[in-house]
């Protein structure tokens, strides 16, 4: 169970000491606590974590704050400037460029420096790639590098990147060994020389490789060894001297680094970009509970394409300028849609996206032969920060609309694992369970029945989740395949959700409450969306029925969940005094059930104007704190704009605050804008996609715009730009389409628990 932590008692003092003056240098859309750099995996992962600090400023990390040190250098005429890391241990430290810019959009972030008379582009790519497995499987990021005379003027310039092996494991006593290969590329792999499966320690895993790659062009050199020696060797002579050190050894001990050089010549124009590319492969990837107990071994899904990691390495690095393109296109239809929300939202998205997907692996088993079984495909997600768990319902729950906006088909991946153990019979209880597993990447299930306690939650997570992918995708196979499970759930709702017990919801941190407001009436949407699956699957009785208990209990919900004053809803039944963020009234709007009354939503609306503190309205009153998924899933809800924009605003005030500095935490205190670390680069930000979730981005091509459609606040699309957006997602389909060889679709039948 999780313990609020101590640092809801930082002083204001200590708060106010993280605040700095304002950075010298432009930050668009705004100047974040955290900038992704390489974030496509649970252990690819790396940020610049500080937003008063160039990149040259402190060392890259790990989500965690372990380093993964990534060092940048450039010579100008003869002159060395230091634009990435913050190299020692005697190596020599030139001037450091001077920092212009930092931009970031979905899917990229770029720096720009100034190094003398020439500007250098460092451009961040973690790509998103809708609608494609192979693509979105493949663990691996890119650095891209242009330099550019300002002056008009010709100018020598060689480049130098160097990793050290930090970026293997978080514990720097343990030995690495590693190898680089020549070819067409040249890759640095580097690994732990003992390897445990499965074995995550500190959010590190004890398995796989890092790779970093380079074309092999004229002009580029290599060089493996100490951090000091290499570095010295390039800020000296401007260039590396393609020797291998073969000593393998602790992290820390001579601090090996791989690096990478590109002398560029003289030029007068702004350089052809240095695609380098950077993953961490391991394999198997997950290992998951079937029947009778058994386990199976599943691995990333890219390796039904790719023989090698070698093969791999190649297709993503040849497959760069596509991949730039469509994340241009991704990135420009992004933010259009929230855009037209407001700009901050529109910041806001962008810096969730990455951060997001980057908990979700997506997997494939072996059939008998061995073969891969490209029909058995499943999303496992690591909860990250808040606790280690597998696939835990209430943390794919509130992403839920980055899934329907972006790829439906990943969601229903993610519930795959969940619906599968559960109807193999082993889970003894008769609610949802609550995750896969305790600790990723093992997905064991919990036969014993002792996962963590909150059955009317999960339930209603798993009703209201397949719903409205059935109605975004007209997939009806998690219907056809699970429909007992389905109706089991909602019979458990049946009998409890009106009058809840003393029990956890998702925010378990807040502890157990008897009668939640809240939470009962998401246990009653999703007895409405139980109907809606029983007309789907043709069960007119049952749908009737459901339908029925959803608008008795609705009613009674009514009375019983509004204060005597008539102005708010109650946190719990009969507390007039107490209230809370009814988020997730946002079911009702998103499965368009219109099961709530719209003069719900007025009242909330009016309330949450007369409740807002600087950062935020708060979760309850129980604390001042509240979590950014729900405040602004509350936004969506909200029947005035000017409510749902200060909502907006009072997070992206406090993600720009600069009172953190590290990948967005999520929970955090309204008053004061201090954040929880051990809610940090959590994927439940792609619940802040909530107000563009009601449309799906695969759709687009044939989407309906209702003029009274439940949501109030419609993307771009469906505001009369429908054409040029539409037009833009064919193009990026049919680039996504072709390259790859064959692969087939799925068509087989954490959690946001806060500790």
């Amino acid at each position: 169970m999780f313990v609020l932590p101590l640092i809801l008692g930082l002083t204001v003092a200590f708060v106010a000491s993280l605040v700095q003056a304002s950075p010298s240098w432009s930050a668009t859309p705004f100047n974040a606590p955290a900038i992704p750099l390489a974030v496509r995996s649970p252990y690819l992962s790396t940020w610049h974590q500080d937003p008063n600090a160039a990149l040259y400023g402190n060392w890259e990390t790990f989500w965690t704050g372990t380093v993964t040190a990534w060092t940048g250098y450039v010579h100008v005429d003869g002159s060395p400037f230091l634009f990435m890391g913050t190299p020692a241990n005697g190596a020599p430290i030139p001037p450091s460029a001077v920092q212009k810019s930092v931009n970031f959009t979905a899917t990229q972030s770029s720096f720009v420096f100034s190094a003398g008379p020439v500007d250098i582009t460092a451009t961040f790519l973690s790509p998103v790639e809708p609608g494609d497995l192979v693509r979105q499987s493949l663990p691996f990021s890119y650095l891209s590098i242009t330099v550019a005379p300002t002056d008009g003027k010709s100018h020598t310039v060689q480049l130098y990147t160097d990793i050290s092996a930090e970026w293997v494991f978080g514990d720097d006593t343990q030995i690495v060994e590693w190898n680089t290969t020549v070819g067409n590329l040249i890759t640095h792999q580097v690994q732990l020389q003992n390897q445990t499966q499965f074995q995550d320690v500190g959010d590190r895993i004890r398995q796989g490789s890092v790779y970093y790659t380079i074309e092999n062009a004229t002009g580029v050199t290599f060089q493996t060894g100490q951090d000091a020696v290499v570095r010295t060797q390039f800020v000296n002579n401007s260039v590396l001297l393609n020797t291998f050190d073969t000593e393998f050894r602790a992290i820390s001990d001579r601090w090996p680094v791989f690096a990478f050089a590109r002398d560029f010549g003289q030029i007068s124009a702004p350089s052809t970009p240095v695609i380098h590319s950077i993953g961490f492969i391991r394999d198997p990837a997950v290992q998951y509970i079937v029947a009778n107990n058994a386990t199976q071994d599943r691995s990333l899904y890219f390796w039904s394409n790719f023989s090698t990691a070698s093969d791999a390495i190649a297709f993503f690095m040849q497959d760069y300028s596509g991949a730039s393109t469509r994340a241009q296109t991704l990135d420009n239809m992004i933010s259009a849609d929230a855009s037209s929300i407001s700009e901050q939202y529109a910041g806001l998205v962008a810096l969730s996206i990455r951060q997001a997907f980057a908990a979700f692996e997506i997997t494939i088993s072996k059939d008998g032969s061995g073969q891969f079984n490209t029909s058995d495909v499943m999303v496992f997600m690591k909860e990250i920060s808040s606790g280690g768990n597998v696939n835990t319902v209430d943390v794919i729950y509130p992403i839920w609309p980055m899934f329907l906006y972006l790829d439906p088909a990943l969601g229903k991946l993610s519930l795959l694992p969940l619906f599968e153990y559960q109807a193999t019979g082993q889970y003894p209880n008769v609610w949802a369970v609550h995750d896969m597993g305790t600790l990723y990447p093992l997905a064991l299930g919990h036969n014993d029945g002792k996962d963590e306690m909150m059955p009317i939650e999960e339930c209603g997570n798993m009703l209201i989740m397949t719903l409205s992918y059935v109605q975004r995708t007209n997939d009806k196979s998690l219907i056809s395949s699970y429909f007992d499970l389905l109706d089991q759930w909602a019979q458990y709702l049946v009998a409890n959700t009106l009058n809840p017990a003393n029990q956890l919801d998702t925010d378990d941190f807040a502890g157990p409450l008897a009668n939640q407001t809240n939470l009962a009436v998401k246990g009653i949407i999703a007895i409405k969306a139980m109907s809606e699956i029983a007309s789907i699957a043709g069960d007119s009785a049952k749908s009737v029925n459901y339908s029925s208990i959803a608008s008795s209990y609705i009613s009674q919900w009514q009375k019983l969940a509004t204060a005597s004053t008539g102005n708010h809803l109650v946190l719990s039944y009969g507390d007039d005094t107490s209230w809370g963020l009814a988020y997730n009234l946002y079911a009702d709007m998103l499965l368009n059930t219109s099961l709530v009354p719209a003069s719900v939503y007025d009242m909330q609306s009016n309330w949450y104007a007369t409740v807002s503190n600087t950062f935020g309205v708060q979760l309850d009153t129980r604390h001042t704190y509240t979590l950014s998924d729900w405040e602004i899933w509350t936004a969506a809800t909200t029947t005035s704009s000017s409510v749902r924009d200060r909502m907006i605003g009072d997070v992206f005030t406090y993600a720009s605050s600069g009172k953190t500095a590290a990948p967005f935490e999520d929970w955090f205190d309204t008053a004061n804008g201090t954040g929880i670390a051990t809610f940090k680069a959590r994927p439940v930000v792609g619940g802040h996609l909530a107000l563009v979730g009601s449309f799906t981005l695969m759709n687009l091509l044939s989407v309906t715009c209702p003029s009274n459609h439940s949501l109030r606040y419609l993307p771009l699309r469906c505001q009369g730009e429908i054409a040029p957006v539409a037009l833009a997602l064919k193009d990026l389909i049919v680039v996504v389409a072709h390259p790859l060889p064959p692969h087939r679709r799925p068509h087989r039948h954490n959690h946001r628990r806060q500790g």
